[in-house]
């Protein structure tokens, strides 16, 4: 399957509860910018204040641009658009596939790893979230990639645990400098 085939599942999706249809396509390059905002409402969301503008918010449209458009994307970003105003999203999920050395439970040893999901406030309780997620999980398994990891918000768990995520044993540590 070519890295953009995929665009043709811009498919409907049922939202909560199956009221609503929701359009979810894949994000191009076109869209980082708007990636980027929705980044600053999830960072927000996670820490209760809006996050400081600086060179972060640079570095993510570079790593954006250069990783959404590679011949053979190990990122992807699935995107709601908002109807009310064109070039703008309501919602959007990012993944990437990490390559590690292989081991018994994992003996390819890719890693999905899901990120910035984030629905504008104005768009959430829609099935926006679920939809984009939903579309980004389907991405890793048209690419077998059978472990996948994310950091949950308490507001968030819910939806992720409702999707078949579960918490892990995991005993990770953190190193920053």
């Amino acid at each position: 399957m070519s890295p953009r085939s995929d665009t043709a599942l811009s498919a409907k999706r049922r939202g909560a509860y199956g009221r609503r249809v929701v359009e979810v396509r894949r994000a191009g390059v076109g869209d980082v910018d708007e990636l980027v905002r929705l980044r600053r409402v999830m960072l927000a969301g996670m820490s209760g204040r809006e996050p400081d503008s600086g060179p972060w918010e640079e570095t993510a449209v570079t790593t954006l641009r250069e990783r959404l458009a590679g011949p053979e994307p190990s990122m992807a970003a699935y995107v709601v658009d908002r109807p009310d105003e064109s070039g703008r999203l309501a919602a959007c999920a990012v993944g990437v596939i990490e390559r590690r050395l292989g081991g018994p439970d994992n003996p390819r040893g890719e890693i999905g790893y899901v990120f910035n999901v984030a629905t504008d406030p104005t768009y959430r309780r829609r099935g926006c979230s679920r939809a984009v997620l939903t579309a980004l999980l389907d991405w890793f398994r048209r690419r077998d990639v059978t472990r996948i990891d994310l950091v949950a918000t308490p507001d968030g768990a819910p939806l992720y645990r409702e999707l078949g995520f579960q918490d892990s044993p995991s005993p990770m540590l953190r190193l920053t400098r």
